[in-house]
Parts: C-alpha cells; sequence; structure tokens
C-alpha cells in the first residue's frame, strides 16, 4: 500500500512580516510621532527595494534588516540609527544608489548606511585582503559616526541568531569572525548584552561539544548555588536595610558559559577552580552607597583576600564601572558580587548605545565617551601609520584584547594600558614622539628594562634622546596596536633617510681610510659622484652604500680619481646601537657593547654587526669591515646563554627566578637538548652591556642544578 502524500503546511510570510513591523511599531513609541513616520518610510523603501529577494529560510528578505533594527529598538537607538539599521543592506545588495538614500532620507542616515555596506564593486588580489579592506572601511566609518559600527554588530547578531540554515564550514567561519573582531568590538564599546550573545551563539556553532560538556556542568551545579545564594541575598538584603541603604535591586547572575570556557583555557584550571559562575548584582542609587554598601556585605561574609576591583575610581577601558568582591559564602562557596548605580548598570550592559538614552546624564557618560573617543582616535593614528588593510586589520585585533593594568606618569598622571604593556607602550601611549626617541626607562624611580612588563600602580618615567630611534626588536615584546603601528611606520618610513645617513658615514670613513685627514663631500665631489653613477640625486647614492648594494672604498676611490687597490686597511667606523633597521645585530652571536666587533655590509640589506670572533663573517657574501662602540650606552640588546643542567625538578623555575632577581627581562627560554638525565636550556634576554651579561651569567653558575654557563656563538 502505497505511503499517504505529505505536504508542509504554507507558511502565509506576509502575515507574518506585518505581525513582525507591528511588534516593532509597539517598540518605537519612545520616539517621536515624525521620527515614528520617518522610520516608517525607511521601512517601505526597503521592503520595495528588497522586494525580490529571499533569505535561505523562504522568509522575504526585508525581515532581516527588520530584525536588526528591532535589536536597536530595544535598547533605544534615535530614529536616524533604526532607519539605516532597516536600509543597510539597500546600497550593498539592490540597485539603489546612495544619492537616492541622500533625497529621500537625509546624508547622515545615508553616510551609516554606506559605512555598513562591503566594497563589492573593488576587485582584491585575495579573499583576505578583501575582508581586511572591507573591515578597515567599517572601523574608519566608525571614527566618523559610532553609529555605524552599532548597526553592524545589530547585523551580525541577527545573522547569528539564524545561523541554522548555513553549511558547517561557514558556520564555523562566521562564528570565528565573531569571536575575533564583532565580540572584541562589542566589548571594546562597553555593550555588554551584544557582546555576551554573539560570543554565546558562536562558542556554540564553533564548539557544539565543548558547549555542551560546560552547559551540563553548570546546570549541574546550580541547584546547590541557588541554595546558597538565596540565603547570601536574604541575608544582604536584611543589613542594607539595617543600614538605610535602599537598594533598587539585588539579583543573581550567571557567568555566561563562553566566559567559563575562556578561563579554563587561559589558566588551566578545571570547572570547579572556577569562583564567579554565580554572583549577587546590587544596585543602588548613588556612588556613595556603593561604597557603603561594600561596608555591608564585608560586614556580613568575609572577602576573599586580593579580589576586590574597584572599577568606579577607576573605569575599564570601555567605560564600564562597578565594585567587585569575591566572598566566601556558606560551607565556602565563593560568590561574586557587583556593586553599582542604575546608571552605572544601563552602561554597563548597553556601553558606548546609552549615550543616546542618557545624553543629558553628566561626567558618568562624559567619562565612557572619553575612553570611546580616545580608542577610536588610536584606531585613525593606526590606520594612518599601517602599510596596507590587513597590517591594520592585525594591529586592531591586537588592541581589541585589553586586560587592563594601570600605571602613573612621574606627575601623578594615570594611564591605562593593556595587560602585558612595556614601558615602550607606555611611552607611546603618552605621545608618539615620545615612544620614536625613546631611549630608557625607570620604573619607581629606578632602571628598567624597556622589555619589562609593568604592574598596576607603578610610576613610568620614560627618558628621551633626540637621537634615540625606534628598534625592530621592540617589535618582539610590545603589546598595543598603537606601539606596534608606530614602530612600523618609523622604521619603513625613515629607512631611506637612515640608510642615507648610514651611507654618508661609510663613505666619509672610507675617505679616512685612504689618507683624507678631513673627509668632506662638498658640491664639487657630489656632482663628480653623479656623472660616474647612474643616480640622480646625491641622497641615492649614498642611500646605495648604506643599504650595501654600493661599496663605500670603490665610491671614495671614485672620488678621490685613485685606481681601486686590492686591499686598505680600513678605519673602523662608531657605531651607537640607535641607527635604525639598517644597522642590525646579528643572531648567530649577539653582540653587545663590550665586545669587539666587526661588520658585514650585505648588498640590499645594510650593515649586519657581529662579533670579531664569529664564524659567520667568514661565510658572510657582504663587505667585512672593522667596527667599534661609540660609547656606553642605555640601549638594550638581546643576548643568548646556554645553561647546562641536571634534570631536576623546578629547575626552569629556578633559572627564571635568577633572571628576574638580576632585574632583567627574559625574552624566551626554552630545553633545546635533553637526554633525560642532563638538559641545555637556552635563555634569551635583554642587556645593556657584556657586564650586565657577566653578572647574570655568574649568577646561575651558583645555582645547584647548574652545571656549566656559555655564551651562545654560532
Amino acid at each position: 500500500m502505497p505511503l499517504a502524500e505529505t505536504t508542509l503546511p504554507k507558511v502565509d510570510y506576509d502575515q507574518l512580516l506585518n505581525e513582525q513591523w507591528q511588534h516593532f511599531a509597539a517598540s518605537i513609541n519612545y520616539l517621536k510621532e515624525s521620527e515614528q513616520a520617518l522610520v516608517k518610510k525607511a521601512f517601505e523603501v526597503a521592503k520595495e527595494a528588497h522586494a525580490p529577494q529571499k533569505r535561505s529560510t523562504g522568509e522575504p528578505y526585508i525581515t532581516h534588516p527588520l530584525s536588526v533594527a528591532q535589536i536597536l529598538a530595544n535598547i533605544h537607538l534615535d530614529a536616524d540609527t533604526l532607519c539605516a539599521a532597516i536600509l543597510h543592506d539597500v546600497i550593498e545588495d539592490t540597485p539603489t544608489p546612495k544619492k537616492v538614500i541622500v533625497a529621500e532620507f537625509s546624508e547622515d542616515i545615508a553616510n551609516l548606511v554606506d559605512g555598513v555596506s562591503k566594497l563589492s564593486q573593488m576587485e582584491f588580489s585575495s579573499k583576505a585582503e578583501a575582508q581586511a579592506e572591507n573591515y578597515r572601511k567599517m572601523l574608519l566609518a566608525m571614527t566618523h559616526d559610532i553609529r555605524v559600527i552599532i548597526v553592524k554588530l545589530a547585523d551580525r547578531l541577527h545573522n547569528m541568531r539564524t545561523l541554522l540554515t548555513l553549511s558547517p564550514e561557514k558556520k564555523r567561519r562566521v562564528s570565528k569572525e565573531t569571536l575575533e573582531i564583532y565580540a572584541p568590538i562589542a566589548n571594546r564599546l562597553g555593550m555588554h548584552n551584544i557582546r555576551v550573545e554573539l560570543e554565546e551563539l558562536a562558542f556554540q556553532a564553533m564548539y557544539p561539544l565543548r558547549y555542551k560538556i560546560i552547559h551540563d556542568a553548570v546546570f549541574k551545579a546550580r541547584g546547590h548555588h541557588q541554595e546558597a545564594l538565596h540565603g547570601i541575598k536574604r541575608a544582604i538584603q536584611q543589613r542594607l536595610e539595617h543600614f538605610g541603604i535602599s537598594a533598587n535591586s539585588v539579583h543573581s547572575r550567571q557567568k555566561h558559559l563562553f566566559s567559563i570556557y575562556q578561563k579554563m583555557r587561559h589558566r588551566g584550571v578545571s570547572f570547579g577552580e572556577i569562583m564567579d559562575i554565580y554572583g549577587l548584582r546590587i544596585i543602588v542609587n548613588s556612588i556613595d552607597e556603593c561604597y557603603r554598601a561594600l561596608g555591608v556585605v564585608h560586614n556580613v561574609f568575609k572577602p576573599v583576600p586580593g579580589k576586590f576591583k574597584d572599577y568606579i575610581a577607576i573605569p575599564k577601558a570601555n567605560g564600564y564601572q562597578s565594585l567587585h568582591t569575591i566572598l566566601f559564602g556558606p560551607q565556602g562557596v565563593p560568590i561574586e558580587i557587583q556593586i553599582r548605580t542604575k546608571e552605572m548598570d544601563y552602561f554597563a550592559e548597553n556601553g558606548v548605545a546609552a549615550h543616546w538614552l542618557y545624553k543629558t546624564d553628566g561626567a558618568r557618560v562624559s567619562q565612557a565617551q572619553l575612553k570611546i573617543n580616545s580608542w577610536l582616535k588610536n584606531l585613525i593614528e593606526m590606520q594612518q601609520a599601517s602599510g596596507n588593510s590587513q597590517e591594520f586589520i592585525e594591529s586592531v585585533k591586537i588592541d581589541l584584547f585589553p586586560d587592563e593594568v594601570y600605571v602613573f606618569t612621574p606627575k601623578g598622571k594615570i594611564l591605562e594600558l593593556p595587560g602585558g604593556a612595556t614601558p615602550i607602550d607606555f611611552a607611546y601611549a603618552v605621545h608618539t614622539d615620545i615612544g620614536n626617541h625613546c631611549e630608557s626607562v625607570r620604573i619607581n624611580r629606578r632602571p628598567a628594562a624597556l622589555s619589562s612588563r609593568l604592574a598596576n600602580g607603578q610610576t613610568v618615567e620614560i627618558v628621551t634622546d633626540k637621537d634615540a630611534t625606534p628598534k625592530a626588536e621592540w617589535l618582539n615584546f610590545v603589546v598595543t596596536g598603537r606601539a606596534r603601528s608606530a614602530i612600523k611606520h618609523f622604521l619603513k618610513e625613515n629607512q631611506y633617510d637612515v640608510s642615507i645617513a648610514l651611507g654618508k658615514q661609510l663613505l666619509l670613513n672610507a675617505l679616512l681610510s685612504l689618507g683624507e685627514v678631513n673627509p668632506n663631500l662638498n658640491d664639487y665631489r657630489q656632482q663628480k659622484l653623479l656623472k660616474q653613477y647612474p643616480y640622480e640625486k646625491i641622497e641615492e647614492l649614498l642611500s646605495a652604500i648604506g643599504l650595501g648594494t654600493q661599496s663605500p672604498l670603490e665610491v671614495a676611490q671614485t672620488m678621490l680619481g685613485q685606481i681601486p687597490l686590492a686591499s686598505v686597511q680600513e678605519t673602523p667606523l662608531a657605531i651607537k646601537g640607535t641607527e635604525g633597521m639598517v644597522v642590525k645585530f646579528a643572531h648567530c652571536c649577539y653582540p653587545l657593547p663590550g665586545d669587539a666587533i666587526r661588520g658585514a655590509l650585505v648588498p640590499n640589506e645594510g650593515l649586519w654587526v657581529h662579533r670579531d670572533v664569529c664564524f659567520k663573517l667568514q661565510q658572510t657574501v657582504g663587505h667585512v669591515m672593522p667596527l667599534y662602540w661609540h660609547a656606553p650606552t642605555e640601549n638594550e640588546f638581546k643576548s643568548c646563554l646556554l645553561v647546562d643542567v641536571e634534570n631536576k625538578k623546578g629547575v626552569l623555575a629556578s633559572l627564571t627566578s635568577a633572571v628576574a632577581e638580576a632585574k632583567l627581562s627574559i625574552q624566551d627560554i626554552r630545553v633545546i637538548q635533553d637526554d633525560g638525565v642532563f638538559s641545555t636550556v637556552q635563555i634569551l634576554v635583554w642587556v645593556t652591556n657584556t657586564t650586565m651579561l657577566e653578572n647574570l651569567a655568574h649568577r646561575l653558575q651558583h645555582l645547584p642544578a647548574v652545571l656549566k654557563v656559555t655564551r651562545l656563538l654560532n
């Protein structure tokens, strides 16, 4: 008997769309009637423009932009932003040009829509380049009007809510992009609710099994913790009332799953070791009551030492303000308490989007806005310093994950930097010129390494020198996008100037070697050289000498009209260590001030400085010449020690402790040989001279497990 035919019920999409519009229209009653009419007009224009298009689910395409606008209406965004949300795909996905939106609405709305649109008309050499350029366009549009990114975040959120129809590969790609770019931007703008939902949806799509395991663990632990939370909540409410503190609400909160996963992964801890899965949030009326409430909760339950954070006095990078403390609850269950005002709570949930609801509020809005504006200014500087879109996006990604550290300038100003920041990051945060001319640093009035990791509460003083310039090695340890972009920009822009300066120095030095007592490069000599060599300007010839493509001795002999000699006793050239990227320090022998040195002038690379005992000098392609250190310097140089040790528990910890006690910074430490009984550990450190390295070697030699300490040579 044949199976009966079954048909799916027909969906009336027109009715669904009408219901969606009615719900949306009811949610925008906070707008003036004229503004509501403008939003309705945007809906009609977008509906007509998208009329032929369908989503993969079969729904009319207009349901997507309307859903995006609904997300923004829920946090009371202004009429222009809602119009832009409804129209956000019109320029990109329909024949409607920008000028039509300008004519029908306004320049502001058209610019918002254009800022969200991709660069579909341009051709790129790769998908990565196209994606990076689209990010760059969006981020730069955001610096002109922050609402561009707010619309884009809502757009991404609705796309994440409707991932089911995509292929597994595309789900993973979109989710990865969400976790790397969009969720961090939402976090940077303080938009907690949107960030959390983006992270949860992306986490579930990318790692469904990990998501389920953590979800089940949280659900299993919930009963016991919820009972404890209710008891703590009652006790705190009673004590707050006793002291006359009128809390608007005391409610429980649960850490979201992606945040738990991140803590477990980054800290290497188990689920049971996460202390703030469950907590309470106390909303009071004023800042004064925040601190009074803190005293009350610490009086009711004992606080966990070292777990108090005051984000009211020192807000987070995104303007977030709250008091955080962790208490020992009943049976030792740790409970996190957050205390904030109603306004702080609204800003904590909605971030920069809250600006449109609390426009007339006082210092808290302006403080949050100032922090966001400062970040936007940094974005512009990074873009200007970046060579291309991909480099810019990499710098932005670095800047999107700030685990804050707070340090002081010598005048007492607080500066906020990402966790792991160094004095170089600090210098560039103060001003680009300070970073570009940074020579040394004092932390808490004591000299310190430029690669040191800064800690909360330190006072940092940068010592500058007009002759000091950024070094390529700084890129190995700086963490802020601003510092990284500025260093790369300086090195790139100044390579030509530096190569000219080095070329001139090499040429004058060659003239000294050929017997000139007071060598010079006068106009007559310049013109003579330009007739002999294929360069239009003398600077081009000098740059070629500095980059190693022209021999300084040969050019000097041409200038003097001498026949090239088989060998010349060359005058040693002085090296400061601050010459820039055309003077490089070889990693085969790591030369330091105090070492006898020689240089290899390698074509198209510049001058490589080696220790004079380095075997690599005999194999070099370039011209080898004598060098010497100009004078004592505070600049840091990398050097490497090889430490032979017995395989004992804790030996690596003892080595790193010895380096820390010597007040030096480790660039890298690794075991390079291990036979089960003995090991060779390679330690790469930053020092200023050979004396400092010898002192470290002496300190390491006296450790019980250390057999021998030698300096790396080839």
